[in-house]
């Protein structure tokens, strides 16, 4: 028993090296995250560039960039404005309202995807709720309805001619 001991002795770290082991992983981890090393406009540039889907991604990858993203609303007001194109009442009410761009996009995403599809005549051949795909549908307010049955109205005059 005595000598199994002293085998597991010889083997154990010593605190000071655990010490040094941990401090140098946490550096690497931190050399690593240029969210914390650099400037907060050079972050701010470098997420930027990215597309939405990918600003939401990278949004998950850790705390740090979380914050970055999230609390940096110049980097979603681009994306607003780009939907502003299909829903511009819509914005333009939340805007008023005193939302944060982010939470513009949040509330308005999906709802200018839709509506651009059906502004485009993707779902003109469709005559019964019954064949409307799922994520086809949201909730939409009587202008946007009233867009859409103007568009719908437009196309079929154009097919009369």
């Amino acid at each position: 028993m005595k000598k199994a001991s002293k085998k597991n002795n010889n083997f154990k770290v010593p605190d000071t090296e655990l010490n040094s082991i941990d401090a140098e992983r946490g550096k690497k981890e931190s050399q690593s995250n240029f969210v914390e090393l650099l400037p907060l406009e050079v972050t701010s540039k470098i997420f930027s560039l990215l597309d939405i889907r990918s600003l939401c991604r990278a949004s998950r990858i850790c705390t740090s960039w979380n914050c970055a993203i999230r609390n940096n609303d110049s980097l979603w007001k681009p994306h607003c404005l780009t939907l502003r194109a299909v829903c511009q009442k819509e914005i333009d009410d939340d805007i008023q309202s005193g939302y944060t761009w982010r939470v513009i996009l949040l509330r308005n995403y999906q709802k200018s995807r839709v509506k651009h599809e059906w502004l485009s005549g993707r779902y003109s051949n469709i005559r019964s709720p019954i064949s409307l795909p799922e994520q086809a549908m949201c909730p939409m307010d009587a202008d946007t309805w009233g867009e859409i049955l103007d568009a719908e109205l437009e196309r079929e005059a154009e097919k009369l001619q």
